[in-house]
């Protein structure tokens, strides 16, 4: 897995009734892209640090779930 800033993590939920979470990329510190991740989750706003699972996707774009408030933080 490989990940630049501005990309978004989107974590499936491991049972049908767990949710999706998604968050921003907001600092990469390998220079590859490697895990792992600082992350802003977009349902409370606080960061972490990711070492994300076989139940993690990236993507360069905002999700389609993701709030417009991270939205907007983007462009």
């Amino acid at each position: 897995m490989q990940a630049q800033v501005g990309h978004w993590l989107v974590v499936h939920g491991r049972t049908l009734d767990a949710p999706v979470r998604e968050g921003l990329i907001v600092g990469v510190p390998h220079a590859d892209g490697s895990p792992p991740y600082e992350v802003r989750w977009t349902d409370d706003e606080r960061t972490s640090l990711v070492f994300p699972g076989a139940d993690t996707t990236v993507v360069p774009h905002p999700p389609h779930g993701a709030g417009s408030r991270a939205r907007t933080r983007t462009r």
